[in-house]
């Protein structure tokens, strides 16, 4: 079971000082965070991508490449890469270094975004946003799988011998996951592929997250990746804690009353009572989050969001130092229960193992133990073993 957290990038006022952090400010904000994340013992950070105010997530292979710098072990993801608006051959290369820049600490996750005007800065369609999810990603895939690719669709430019570089580490590409929050396609496009399914889990009721993942794990079944609750599923969550409940039901109102997304709208309990949303004490975060095992079955990852609505720097990392305090717990308490059958969260070391090993390269891009008797950048390679 992978632990983490991720970041949405809003930047947001405090409305308790009146006081906007500086686009500067939470950019170095998220560093720090995911440094945070890393010392509690936390396996992954992930952040979103947006393009406009006021949010600080544009180019996340950036952000995501900088932290894999100052870390040593998290896990790097994305919490949406925008696969509608953004080039898969950009993916493609963009995701490949930073696999070889982090030794494989990347993954994924492949979403729509939730912000309609990114389409038409991008020279896309709205109208065309499942399609392009399609379409894009099954382009990525090829990019990632095939040395050399010969490829038309219908949005963007055709692609004649063209391989993309640099090659997935190790000759395993980053594992992805699929978000969507309301999609059928999106969960059926994960399970199609065999990869993973990830639930945004904040606005929605639980109902709606079980009835998208019953569907995922069904389809999942149905395709032939394994039975359904081998499915490889994530959630997200949020929560804000405090020693004592009352304090942090307190501290937490008026940045929940004003939240860019939900603020103005039901009331912190509504809200609380009918959405993971859990505002209370550590014991009542642990218990609340092992639920939701009770209609998602056992899944592999599970991340909160924990720096929004314009919490501070500093209490943002006081919610991660109690988060730390039970982390051990949560980790027993997800493992309870857990059929051996039930796979762990992919990781490169794992993707690595179930392809039989790291493909290597030597210097004129040959495999090694292999030949290649045409060159693979100009046209087809016919690999002969030597």
């Amino acid at each position: 079971m992978q632990i983490g957290i991720f970041t949405v990038g809003d930047v947001t006022t405090d409305p308790t000082t009146g006081r906007t952090p500086s686009e500067h400010e939470r950019i170095k904000a998220t560093v720090a965070i995911a440094r945070k994340a890393e010392e509690i013992g936390l396996d992954v950070f992930a952040t979103g991508e947006h393009h406009n105010p006021p949010f600080i997530a544009s180019n996340p292979t950036a952000t995501l490449a900088y932290i894999g710098a100052q870390t040593e072990s998290i896990i790097l993801s994305t919490a949406t890469t925008l696969i509608t608006t953004t080039d898969p051959v950009l993916i493609a290369e963009d995701y490949a270094k930073l696999q070889h820049l982090t030794d494989g600490r990347v993954d994924l996750m492949m979403g729509r975004g939730n912000t309609g005007p990114v389409y038409p800065w991008f020279g896309k369609d709205i109208r065309q946003g499942i399609n392009l999810a399609i379409e894009n990603y099954a382009l990525l895939r090829r990019l990632w799988s095939e040395e050399v690719v010969d490829w038309e669709g219908r949005f963007r430019t055709p692609l004649q011998g063209y391989t993309s570089t640099p090659r997935p580490l190790d000759g395993v590409a980053p594992f992805v996951w699929h978000g969507s929050i309301r999609s059928p396609e999106i969960a059926e496009q994960a399970a199609y592929y065999g990869d993973g399914y990830f639930h945004n889990h904040i606005f929605w009721p639980p109902a709606h997250a079980a009835q998208m993942i019953r569907l995922y794990r069904e389809r999942f079944e149905h395709y032939g990746h394994g039975a359904a609750d081998q499915a490889i599923v994530g959630l997200g969550g949020q929560f804000f804690m405090r020693p004592n409940s009352q304090d942090a039901v307190r501290e937490f109102r008026p940045y929940f009353d004003n939240a860019p997304v939900y603020g103005h709208g039901p009331s912190l309990e509504d809200f609380s009572s009918q959405t993971p949303l859990t505002v209370g004490s550590p014991q009542q975060v642990l218990e609340r989050t092992l639920s939701f095992r009770e209609y998602a079955g056992h899944y592999q990852r599970q991340l909160f969001l924990v720096d929004h609505a314009g919490l501070p720097l500093k209490t943002v990392l006081e919610q991660l130092d109690l988060l730390g305090e039970i982390l051990p717990e949560m980790r027993r308490g997800f493992a309870e229960g857990r059929p051996a059958h039930v796979p762990d969260a992919p990781t490169h070391a794992s993707l690595v193992a179930a392809a039989g090993g790291a493909e290597h390269r030597t210097e004129d891009g040959t495999e090694d133990g292999a030949a290649h008797v045409q060159d693979t950048f100009t046209g087809t390679t016919d690999r002969q073993e030597i």
